[in-house]
């Protein structure tokens, strides 16, 4: 069963999720922008080697801490690799009050039907049965929406709960991500299928079934309100998407209870170049721009 405490925090903390999950062929762009070429590394080994000394820089940061980053979504790699001499995931929530969560997907099927579904995932029990030794207390999954395509989302929310229900069923909290493609022509029309879709899976989940949804900002402000008044979701948080770090917690601050689950957009100004005092003061100012957009809301209510 997931961890009492973690869920609490999880649940109802004020705070945001750090998304450290860039993996496979989003590792090199990830590193590219924290300014190491492609040249610098020869090999997979050499290359997941330099990530996560950039991902121990950052959870190793003063600023990194449950005061206001709640949890953090782990690659893989980085859950069994180690942070100051511990295994990760008991790095972040024993010394940094951060909950665990990890990426389980294999990332993403070609283009149909105006989504993109998520490869199989073999040996996934094996994985969660490690994960949870590890203690970590969650796993997130990616899945792509281009169009407003009402079969291919379909499609794509059936296989998020299906994978959600039997990660639940194992003691871990499921975040489902069916993200909508900040570029789609069609945004706001697959925003409305996603959410009919989504609350619809959510009404015929099993008995004490609970997932979180991690879903791209709405253009509509407040647009999945009542999938955050669903009692069978525990938190909604939002993905950054591609937007910059300003305007993700510009759109951010005008969707209540919403809370940010960033990755690119949290990262966007570290460079490895950085002395550790410049590399922690451009962190704690990124953690405290996206603090204040999932917590402080137009309008004066709080998340």
């Amino acid at each position: 069963m997931a961890d009492a405490e973690m869920m609490r925090q999880v649940a109802e903390k004020d705070g945001f999720i750090a998304a450290l999950d860039q993996s496979g062929g989003s590792t090199p762009g990830a590193l590219r922008h924290y300014g190491v070429p492609d040249g610098a590394y020869a090999g997979e080994a050499e290359m997941f080697a330099l990530v996560h000394r950039m991902r121990v820089r950052i959870i190793t940061a003063p600023a990194f801490t449950g005061a206001k980053v709640i949890a953090a979504i782990l690659f893989e790699r980085t859950m069994d690799g180690e942070a100051q001499g511990q295994p990760v995931p008991t790095f972040l929530w024993r010394t940094r009050g951060v909950v665990p969560f990890l990426k389980v997907d294999k990332g993403l099927e070609e283009a149909r039907d105006g989504v993109r579904l998520m490869k199989p995932m073999p040996g996934l029990q094996a994985l969660l049965d490690r994960a949870l030794a590890l203690g970590v207390f969650g796993t997130k999954m990616r899945s792509v929406i281009d169009l407003a395509s009402p079969s291919g989302i379909a499609a794509i929310v059936a296989q998020q709960f299906e994978f959600a229900v039997a990660i639940a069923e194992r003691g871990l909290a499921p975040i489902v991500e069916p993200e909508v493609s900040i570029n789609s022509p069609e945004k706001a029309g697959a925003e409305a299928l996603l959410r009919e879709a989504l609350h619809n899976k959510l009404d015929a989940l099993p008995a004490g079934a609970r997932v979180m949804l991690k879903l791209t900002i709405p253009d509509a402000p407040d647009f999945y309100a009542p999938l955050i008044d669903h009692p069978r979701v525990i938190r909604v948080v939002a993905l950054s998407g591609g937007y910059s770090r300003a305007e993700a917690c510009r759109r951010l601050a005008v969707n209540h209870r919403m809370i940010a689950s960033f990755s690119r957009a949290l990262i966007e100004d570290l460079r490895q170049s950085m002395t550790d005092a410049e590399f922690n003061a451009a962190l704690a100012r990124a953690i405290d721009e996206t603090y204040q957009a999932s917590t402080v809301k137009v309008g004066g209510a709080s998340a």
